[in-house]
């Protein structure tokens, strides 16, 4: 099988993302320089348990499987070390079974990049190391497969936060436009609603300028907020777990509000509630990624999918979660709180997401029942949550 490289492989997506194709038999490498970890520790956010290293997940994946995780921990602002990662030059594996280099990946999974929008906003800091980082990271990839694997396909994950909250449907990444008797095709138009998702298009636009001018193959999937935790691959060994945040600044909505439902924390509906986003469950995000590996884009071409299953509201979000845990037997209450975001509260959103399906993605939708698998996995942690994190009202 081919080799895929994973940018960002210790985080939320990226080690179950790891694990999905390693158990498919692909040569997997994955790199990170645990800036989820590290910040979390210095803003003392902490997460629902404790993970272990990437070179001891990946030795109990081989233990457990006898499939390969190379690991490799290193800043990918770095230009030389993007580049060492195509080349095998000076290339330190901090776990590997042999430590000889693969060989170029024909597939690059992007997830390198600083993804929480308060963050990005707490101050002019943050802001910065937002956009210095995922820029960079992205510039560096873009170069290092234009000089060195021109034919690897990278696949980005872009957000459907670009995009923002448009009066007219929201297409697949494209649309055409009629002007004053002339035809042509752009890139949706975008209106970020944080300094992250601002650097997100700009991703975009670095991918786009590079495939129209060097002939890059790339695919951006356009993801909406992730839920969940567990994947088959995850249930194989409890330390196989990837990383569960349920502050404000890197936990997903529905993983805060089952969190704040198994304590008694009042879940948090900022403003009226009305703002509608796209979701998916964390196994769809392991076969949208597998569905665009296996159909690449072409030489010169940016393909974009959509990549949520169903639209909710935050009210919806926050009454399903208080159904499936009063069920339960917790006592789940709801209290809107003034919004601390610069973000319309009720909102025209029709998006498109139609081609992920269609390449042969299977939804799992968000229900009652499976709601309620999520509780059951949280509340084997309760002891550890540790309420005066969950809310802190990052403002802007």
């Amino acid at each position: 099988m081919s080799h895929v490289l994973i940018l960002g492989g210790d985080g939320y997506l990226g080690w179950p993302t790891a694990m999905y194709f390693s158990a498919k038999g692909y040569q997997v490498t994955v790199v990170d320089n645990y800036f989820r970890r590290n910040i979390c520790d210095e803003l003392n956010i902490g997460m629902l348990y404790a993970v272990l290293t990437l070179e001891e997940r990946a030795r109990v994946w081989h233990e457990k499987t006898g499939f390969e995780i190379k690991v490799i921990i290193g800043d990918l602002a770095d230009p030389e070390l993007m580049r060492s990662l195509f080349t095998g030059k000076n290339v330190s594996y901090q776990w590997s079974i042999d430590n000889k280099f693969t060989g170029t990946p024909e597939t690059v999974i992007h997830y390198a990049e600083q993804p929480s929008a308060p963050y990005s906003l707490m101050n002019y800091k943050t802001a910065n190391f937002t956009l210095s980082n995922n820029l960079l990271v992205t510039n560096n990839l873009m170069f290092a497969v234009k000089d060195l694997s021109p034919e690897t396909h990278i696949i980005k994950l872009g957000t459907m936060g670009e995009y923002g909250t448009p009066n007219i449907d929201i297409e697949e990444g494209w649309i055409d436009i009629k002007h004053k008797g002339r035809e042509d095709k752009f890139l949706f138009p975008r209106q970020a609603g944080s300094i992250y998702h601002t650097s997100k298009i700009m991703d975009t636009d670095l991918m786009w300028f590079g495939c129209r001018m060097w002939g890059l193959r790339v695919t951006d999937l356009m993801q909406g907020p992730v839920y969940g935790m567990e994947t088959e691959e995850s249930k194989i060994d409890d330390r196989l777990k990837t990383i569960f945040n349920y502050d404000e600044l890197f936990g997903t909505i529905v993983n805060r509000f089952i969190t704040q439902a198994v304590i008694g924390y009042p879940l948090t509906v900022y403003g009226k509630g009305g703002q509608t986003r796209g979701y998916l469950n964390i196994k769809d995000t392991l076969q949208c990624v597998h569905m665009a590996e296996k159909k690449p884009a072409e030489p010169g071409e940016l393909n974009i999918y959509n990549q949520i299953m169903e639209t909710f509201t935050v009210n919806q979000l926050a009454e399903l979660t208080q159904q499936a845990g009063n069920e339960l037997g917790y006592n789940v209450k709801i209290k809107n709180i003034k919004n601390p975001r610069v973000e319309q509260e009720e909102h025209y959103y029709n998006p498109s997401y139609q081609g992920l399906i269609e390449l042969g993605v299977k939804p799992n939708y968000l229900t009652k029942q499976s709601m309620k698998g999520m509780f059951d996995v949280v509340s084997r942690y309760k002891n550890k949550i540790r309420a005066e994190v969950i809310y802190k009202g990052v403002k802007w």
